[in-house]
C-alpha cells in the first residue's frame, strides 16, 4: 500500500483482509482522516485505502490519533461497521498498547480517573464546553525498566518504564492523559508530557515520535463468529530503541533480514539496564466499556 508521500515512514501495512473487513498497521505520523489540522493533499489512511480497494466504501470503525502507531480495523460495508462498532460499545473488544513512561510505574495497577471531553475546536465548536468529566479506566502492567545515565534537570540518572496498556473506556488521549494522572507521563508526548524527557530521547536516540502502540486487538468475527486477535509489530525504528534499552522479547518485534542494530549507546547502558519479565495475570478493571478512542 503506498501514498502520495515519498516518505516511508508513512507506507501502512496490511495485517488482515477478507470479504468484510481489513486490519491495517498504521504508522505514526498518518493522519486516519482528512483533516483540518493538516495542509491539504496530506496523506491520510482512508484516502489510500480507497485508492488499494476502489470498489470497496470503507468504514472507520474506531480512530488513532496522527501520533499514534498501530493497529486499526476497517469494515467493507456499513452492516459490519455497525457490528464492529456495538461490540466495542459491548466491551467485546480487547484492545492492546505498549508505551514509554517517565520514571519506574508500579508493577501493575488500574487507573479509575474520569477525563473531561477534549474539545475539537472545528467540529466541536457548538458543544457543551462544560460537559462534566466521563467514566475512564485504563489497566496497565509494567513489563521492563531502564535507567540511563544522563542527568535530567535535579537527577543524575532518566529512568523509564515499558508499559502495557488495555483501556475499558475510550476517552480521547485516555492512556496519555491517565499515564500523566499516576506522574508517568508518555515519551515523546508533546501535550501531556514533559519537554525534558521528549529532548532526551531525540538529542540522544534520534527518536522524534510519540512512543505509544497500539499492538494488539481481539473481537468477534461479525460474520463467522470466530475470535480474532490481530497484532501488529512495533516499527523497525521503535524496535532499535527497544533493544537499545535492553527490552528484546518484552514486545511485538518486527522480523526481517535489514533490522538496523542497536545503538552503540547500548554499550555504555549495559550495566544500567534492569530488564523485568511480563506479569502473569492483569489486574482486573470494573466498569463498562466503550474502547474506541483512547490513545
Amino acid at each position: 500500500m503506498h501514498s502520495a508521500s515519498s516518505d516511508p515512514v508513512l507506507q501502512p501495512e496490511l495485517l488482515y483482509e477478507d470479504d468484510w473487513l481489513l486490519a491495517v498497521d498504521k504508522p505514526a505520523g498518518l493522519l486516519v482522516h482528512p483533516s483540518w489540522i493538516a495542509p491539504a493533499r496530506t496523506p491520510n489512511l482512508v484516502s489510500m485505502l480507497k485508492q488499494r480497494f476502489p470498489g470497496d466504501t470503507i468504514h472507520t470503525v474506531h480512530r488513532l490519533d496522527r501520533a499514534t502507531s498501530g493497529v486499526m480495523l476497517f469494515a467493507r460495508d456499513k452492516a459490519i461497521a455497525h457490528a464492529l462498532q456495538t461490540q466495542f460499545s459491548e466491551r467485546l473488544v480487547e484492545k492492546t498498547y505498549l508505551c514509554v513512561t517517565r520514571g519506574w510505574t508500579p508493577s501493575e495497577g488500574v487507573i479509575d480517573y474520569a477525563l473531561k471531553p477534549i474539545r475539537d475546536r472545528i467540529a466541536d465548536a457548538h458543544s457543551d464546553p462544560d460537559k462534566p468529566a466521563q467514566e475512564a479506566i485504563s489497566a496497565y502492567r509494567r513489563l521492563g525498566t531502564v535507567e540511563l545515565p544522563i542527568p535530567v534537570g535535579k537527577y543524575p540518572a532518566a529512568r523509564y518504564s515499558l508499559v502495557e496498556v488495555r483501556p475499558k473506556t475510550g476517552r480521547k488521549h485516555q492512556i496519555r492523559r491517565h499515564m500523566k494522572h499516576i506522574l508517568h507521563p508518555l515519551v515523546g508526548d508533546t501535550k501531556h508530557g514533559e519537554g525534558r524527557h521528549n529532548r532526551l530521547f531525540r538529542e540522544h536516540f534520534n527518536c522524534h515520535r510519540l512512543l505509544l502502540m497500539a499492538t494488539r486487538i481481539e473481537f468477534d468475527h461479525p460474520v463467522t463468529g470466530r475470535r480474532m486477535l490481530i497484532e501488529a509489530p512495533v516499527s523497525a525504528e521503535v524496535d532499535r530503541l527497544f533493544r537499545t534499552l535492553g527490552w528484546s522479547g518484552l514486545y511485538p518485534a518486527p522480523v526481517g533480514p535489514d533490522l538496523a542494530e542497536p545503538s552503540q549507546l547500548n554499550s555504555q547502558l549495559k550495566e544500567s539496564i534492569c530488564a523485568e519479565p511480563t506479569g502473569s495475570d492483569w489486574p482486573d478493571p470494573a466498569g463498562p466499556s466503550e474502547a474506541e478512542r483512547s490513545d
